[in-house]
């Protein structure tokens, strides 16, 4: 069935598909509805973070930007969701047209920026949400906010989301927002991470709750900058990393239409530089945190190339709208853990 739907939704603008399905999900998650899409996957366990997650499948932030629709993407299995990304302030994005199918190479881009309705209206979601699993929540700084004072946007979220959030995963590699890539190196990385980690502390004796940061990076990175960026987050006690985002390199897609749109690149393309960042990050990390992989993930082979090379979980996005809902199940079902 979800064929069927992609193929009327391909046929829309993407951004035009995107907001009808999300507006879908919001309507039917938790409902009588949800059998359309509700299905049993395999208990997989993994302990991480002091959490246990049902099966090692999650949904990549960028999708449920709001955290409107917690329960549809919980009746479909996943393992854990992580939504996102959200800002102190709602922010529109930046103009449209800002979403482009690559659907040769199954690819997206996207120039989204951050468009979202604001911590206040996602974490008022959260709790309206029935969903008790494993929930991550994205957070990134609004694209007004200069970069040397970034970092308060980072705690305003975190704090505001701390105590209703499983993990906490601080966004520094969307090359959407302009300059945010720089806060990944040296000691604006350092400065960020450090405040991070004070309020991470601080809330947790506000709340008796010892809620897990993580760091979402980018797959543009040289064998150098991840070494460094390893370094970094193991001096600053961060809990886990995330690789990657979406990429600027076009090298493989600049032959198809809307190929050399400005905007992040997901899907297929990314794949294996991904996988690579993820190898690069095992070895630099040494077993000091752990990965979740992401990037590329159309079947159980490619989750299965990113448990191989250091990921202890693994994320989808791009591959979830070119299948549907069966990547969870097949995914869950073939990757050896």
């Amino acid at each position: 069935m979800y064929q069927l739907l992609r193929s009327f939704l391909f046929t829309q603008d993407a951004e035009w598909s995107h907001d009808v399905t999300i507006n879908s999900l919001k309507k039917t998650g938790g409902t009588g509805f949800d059998c359309l899409y509700k299905q049993s996957i395999p208990n997989k366990p993994v302990e991480l973070f002091g959490l246990t997650f049902p099966n090692p499948v999650g949904l990549a932030a960028g999708l449920d930007k709001n955290g409107e629709c917690i329960d549809a993407f919980a009746a479909m299995g996943f393992g854990f969701i992580e939504v996102g990304t959200v800002t102190p302030r709602p922010q529109p994005g930046n103009d449209k047209p800002r979403m482009f199918r690559l659907p040769p190479a199954q690819a997206i881009i996207n120039r989204m920026g951050f468009n979202n309705k604001g911590v206040d209206y996602l974490v008022e979601q959260v709790k309206a949400a029935k969903y008790d699993g494993i929930l991550g929540i994205n957070i990134g700084k609004n694209k007004d906010t200069p970069n040397e004072e970034g970092k308060n946007d980072y705690l305003v979220c975190l704090e505001k989301v701390y105590q209703y959030a499983s993990y906490v995963t601080v966004n520094i590699s969307s090359p959407n927002t302009p300059g945010l890539r720089s806060l990944q190196y040296g000691e604006a990385l350092d400065d960020l991470l450090g405040a991070i980690k004070q309020k991470q502390l601080e809330l947790e004796k506000k709340f008796a709750k010892y809620v897990p940061v993580l760091v979402k990076i980018a797959p543009d990175m040289s064998e150098e900058e991840v070494t460094q960026v390893a370094e970094s987050l193991i001096k600053n006690e961060i809990d886990g990393v995330i690789a990657t985002n979406t990429t600027l390199n076009r090298d493989k897609v600049a032959h198809l239409p809307h190929g050399n749109e400005a905007g992040g690149l997901s899907g297929m393309p990314v794949r294996h530089s991904s996988t690579e960042i993820i190898r690069m990050l095992h070895q630099a990390l040494d077993g000091k945190l752990p990965v979740i992989g992401v990037g590329g993930i159309n079947s159980a082979q490619a989750a299965q190339e990113k448990m191989d090379a250091g990921a202890q979980l693994v994320q989808i996005y791009t591959g979830f709208i070119y299948r549907g809902p069966k990547l969870i199940k097949e995914i869950s079902e073939e990757l050896e853990i």
